[in-house]
C-alpha cells in the first residue's frame, strides 16, 4: 500500500467498517440499535441489552454473535447482502439488537411516526478518556487482520499516545467520531425512542443504569433474573469471561489480540493513559468546531442530567 493510499484509509476509517450497509437493512418492530463512538462502552451496552433481553445468562458464546456489527465486513471481498442476510435470518421470535458507530443519517432514525418501531440507546463518553483507549486498542488488533486487509500498522498505530493524537487522530479528523457523533444525535435527545445515556453514569451508578435501560426497553425482569443481569453485566464477571467479547467469531481470521476488549472500564483516568494539557486543549477547541453547541459538548465530557 502506498503512502497514499495508507493515508485515505485512515482518513475514512478502517475498511472493514461500510456504513453503508445499514440503509439497506429490513427493520422489524421492537429492534433495538445501540448507536456508541468508538471506545465509549459498546461492548458493556451490547452485553447489558443482550442480558435484559434474555433474563440474565451466560449461554452464549460471543457477544456478537447475539448483538451483529451492521456496519461491519468480516473480509474484503464480502458482499453487503451477505450480511444483509444473516441479519433477515435472525429469529422472529424475540427482538432483535444491533451494534454500530454510526450516528444519522449514516444509521436511519426511524421516527415513532414512521411506521417501525425501532429504538435507540444512545452511548457518549468523555472523548478524552475514548481516545486514550483507542489508542492501544488499534495496536491490539491482530497481524492476521491487518494483512488480511492489505492494511500496514502504520496506519492507525504509533508507539506513544502524543504520536497517535498528532498523526493519526488530528491528521485524519477522527474527533469526528466523537464531536460529530455527537452533533448528529443531540437534537434528536429527546424523541420518545432515544435514550442518551453516558459512559461515566454507567460507572457511577451501574444498576440504576441499566434500570433506565430497561424501563426504556419495556423489559420487566424477575428479582432472580435482576440478580444475574447485575452479575453478568459487571466488569468483573465480564473480565472473567472476556473470550465471550473479543468478538472470535465476527471474522475469519481473529482480529484482536486477547485482552484487547475489555480493558480498564475506568472514568476519569484519561491523564494517567497518555492525555496531555495540550493535546486536552487542542481537542476541546476542535470539538467545539464540530459541535458548537457548548451544552451540548459540555455534558459529552461530564455526562449527568440532559438539560
Amino acid at each position: 500500500m502506498n503512502d497514499s493510499v495508507e493515508s485515505a484509509a485512515a482518513r475514512r476509517g478502517p475498511p472493514w467498517i461500510d456504513p453503508g450497509i445499514q440503509q439497506k437493512i429490513e427493520w422489524r418492530d421492537g429492534d433495538i440499535v445501540i448507536s456508541v463512538p468508538p471506545k465509549s462502552g459498546t461492548t458493556w451496552t451490547m452485553n447489558i441489552v443482550h442480558q435484559l433481553l434474555a433474563g440474565g445468562t451466560t449461554e452464549f458464546r460471543d457477544i456478537y454473535e447475539e448483538v451483529p456489527w451492521i456496519e461491519f465486513l468480516s473480509n474484503p471481498t464480502q458482499a453487503h447482502q451477505e450480511v444483509l442476510d444473516r441479519i433477515s435470518a435472525m429469529p422472529t421470535d424475540r427482538r432483535r439488537a444491533f451494534k454500530t458507530h454510526s450516528a444519522p443519517p449514516q444509521v436511519p432514525f426511524l421516527t415513532t411516526g414512521s411506521g417501525r418501531k425501532v429504538k435507540y440507546i444512545v452511548v457518549f463518553r468523555n472523548p478524552e478518556e475514548a481516545l486514550v483507549s483507542l489508542w492501544p486498542f488499534l495496536e491490539k488488533h491482530a497481524d492476521e487482520w491487518f494483512d488480511l486487509w492489505q492494511m500496514p500498522r502504520a496506519a492507525l498505530c504509533r508507539p506513544d499516545f502524543p504520536s497517535f493524537y498528532s498523526e493519526v487522530v488530528e491528521n485524519h479528523g477522527i474527533q469526528g467520531a466523537f464531536f460529530g457523533f455527537l452533533a448528529a444525535w443531540w437534537p434528536l435527545r429527546e424523541e420518545r425512542n432515544v435514550l442518551f445515556i453516558h459512559f461515566s453514569d454507567m460507572k457511577r451508578d451501574h444498576e440504576a443504569s441499566i434500570r433506565r435501560m430497561a424501563g426504556f426497553l419495556n423489559v420487566d425482569p424477575s428479582d432472580d433474573q435482576w440478580r444475574a443481569i447485575l452479575e453478568y453485566t459487571s466488569f468483573p464477571w465480564m473480565k472473567q469471561n472476556e473470550d465471550k467479547f473479543e468478538a472470535r467469531t465476527a471474522g475469519k481470521f481473529p482480529i484482536l489480540k486477547s485482552g484487547a476488549m475489555l480493558r480498564k472500564g475506568e472514568a476519569g483516568e484519561a491523564k494517567s493513559d497518555g492525555m496531555t494539557d495540550d493535546i486536552s486543549r487542542h481537542l476541546r477547541e476542535i470539538g467545539g468546531q464540530i459541535c458548537p453547541n457548548t451544552a451540548a459538548v459540555n455534558w459529552l465530557y461530564e455526562g449527568g442530567e440532559l438539560r
